[in-house]
């Protein structure tokens, strides 16, 4: 009887502890966007892999920058700009992240007719992530690493008028929706082998200089390629079979 006692307590211990180390993992599995917001608003590192982001990671910060912005007659009669950007200063690291909410490094608010962006000062990279949502990027500048190398698009995304001050790495990236890279400057080349896209690719006005890598490159529909220019050269979908 008492081996039998022993032997009860000790299954139930067992499935104590696995119980609560099921629940730790899954509470440490997640976090939150206002959180990461926080840590980068204070200049810490940003760092994660094999997490799930819940919330909109809003690198621009409009909502709390809006209150305090004058109203559109203001900066229109000053002679201002409307456009309100935001400067990142962390090195900002997401591996095998899931981010189940909009990613926006722009917005455009249709009503005060602000445009909040966000410019990169260090290493930008989202490896092997899936962007469940929007993923906006329009008119940032990364001026250091930048790659999304492994990641999927699944919804809208944008990098139209972005800068790359060094190697773009978007290889094995997957895009299901269109895909706007116009007006992009690559300054020192990008890297697209084996990156696929399941509708459109925008890269009218797109501007590289150094390599410019489409091995394996998988486009469903079209390329809209005007004015494009690789190095000096117009774009052709014959580089495609090079």
């Amino acid at each position: 009887m008492k081996t039998q006692q022993i032997t009860l307590k000790l299954t139930f211990f067992t499935f104590l502890l696995v119980s609560l180390f099921s629940f730790n993992a899954q509470a440490q599995s997640t976090v939150k966007a206002s959180d990461i917001m926080k840590a980068m608003k204070n200049g810490e590192d940003i760092k994660y892999s094999n997490i799930t982001v819940t919330g909109t990671l809003d690198f621009t910060y409009m909502d709390e920058k809006a209150p305090d912005l004058p109203r559109r007659r203001s900066w229109w009669r000053n002679g201002g700009d409307n456009t309100v950007n935001e400067l990142i200063k962390s090195k900002i690291t997401f591996e095998n992240v899931v981010f189940e909410n909009d990613v926006i490094a722009y917005f455009h608010d249709d009503r005060s007719e602000y445009t909040f962006t966000a410019d990169f000062e260090e290493n930008v990279v989202f490896k092997n992530c899936k962007f469940e949502r929007d993923a906006m990027f329009k008119y940032s500048e990364f001026e250091r690493e930048a790659s999304f190398a492994g990641s999927t698009f699944k919804d809208e995304s944008t990098f139209k008028y972005a800068e790359f001050s060094r190697l773009a790495d978007f290889s094995n990236t997957s895009f299901d929706e269109n895909a706007i890279f116009k007006y992009t400057k690559f300054r020192d080349g990008v890297n697209l082998s084996s990156a696929r896209f399941e509708r459109s690719l925008d890269i009218k006005y797109t501007k590289v200089r150094g390599d410019f890598d489409i091995n394996n490159l998988y486009v469903r529909w079209d390329i809209d390629s005007k004015y494009t220019d690789i190095n000096g050269r117009k774009f052709s979908k014959n580089m495609l079979d090079n």
